[in-house]
């Protein structure tokens, strides 16, 4: 690069910096911390006072007999949240797209995208007093003759619980992302297919939904790196020993095994085994993303 250049970008480079040492410090010297996965940590004897195990400790969590239970309930709370996550946010942003008056149009984008602002402590605390046995959602359903449900203590109920409440939390922000595509449309197609005598529904069918395909399809290979990542906070906020069973996450069950039962070591390996999986994961999304819609950041 010319000395003339390279002083003329001198000040863009430099405005990295900060960034660039928020990163070292918080996201790649913790990983000097991950050699504890391969050992019998004991803090008081540190990382080079701590006996090697090898593989032990991930051989220890294969053998646990929680550990399939607990990756399955990850999966499958991840895929649906993705698959929900997925579908309302477009379902809704075309319904939008339908509505003639802009006021009300934009006033319920508004409030729809309002929960995304809050977080899981104070949502957790809402949705435990709605979701209780005397809550509002439960009188609703008295008056209907049905018994009531515990919601957030029932095996059955608990996942498809997590998946609703994170999708209401969120399809407001992903509404915003589909009307965003839906306004570069070109609008003459819509003009040729009135002329050709389309309904609404065949233009939706045959313009809307392509136009915005691409789009649905980044979103969709991007989202399959968070396969295993089914919301910490949102678990760890609603959850009790009696939904452990279908409601433990690799996230918690690291938070539990680790900051609880001390077991640091263990706890390492666990998030170290996610995060390498992750990874592929990650990496597998986004070449699907350039392969299908020719996203790519490089």
């Amino acid at each position: 690069m010319p000395i003339k250049k390279w002083r003329h970008e001198l000040p863009l480079h430099l405005m990295l910096l900060p960034a660039l040492v928020i990163l070292i410090v918080f996201s790649y010297w913790p990983m000097i911390g991950i050699v504890i996965a391969f050992q019998k940590f004991i803090p008081a004897k540190g990382f080079f006072g701590s006996n090697w195990v090898g593989f032990q400790n991930f051989l220890y969590v294969y053998n646990l007999p929680d550990t399939f239970q607990i990756v399955y309930n990850t999966i499958f709370i991840a895929v649906m949240k993705i698959a929900a996550g997925l579908l309302v946010p477009i379902t809704i942003a075309l319904l939008l797209n339908e509505m003639m008056k802009e006021r009300i149009k934009r006033t319920v984008q508004t409030l729809i995208y309002l929960p995304h602002f809050l977080s899981w402590v104070i949502l957790g605390g809402i949705l435990i007093d709605v979701l209780s046995l005397k809550g509002i959602i439960n009188q609703f359903v008295s008056l209907l003759g049905i018994e009531p449900i515990y919601f957030l203590g029932s095996n059955h109920w608990f996942p498809y619980v997590l998946v609703a409440t994170d999708t209401w939390k969120d399809f407001g922000f992903g509404t915003i992302v589909y009307l965003a595509a839906l306004t570069g449309i070109n609008q003459s197609l819509y003009e040729a297919a009135v002329i050709d005598g389309a309904n609404r529904w065949k233009q939706t069918l045959h313009i809307t939904l392509p136009g915005i395909m691409p789009v649905v399809i980044l979103m969709t290979t991007l989202s399959l790196g968070n396969v295993l990542n089914a919301g910490f906070d949102q678990v760890f906020n609603l959850y009790s020993p009696q939904v452990y069973e279908s409601g433990d996450i690799i996230d918690t069950f690291v938070y539990r095994i680790g900051l609880i039962d001390a077991q640091y070591s263990v706890a390492t390996a666990v998030g170290l085994f996610k995060s390498v999986v992750s990874l592929l994961l990650i990496s597998g999304s986004y070449l699907l993303a350039y392969r299908f819609a020719g996203y790519r950041i490089f």
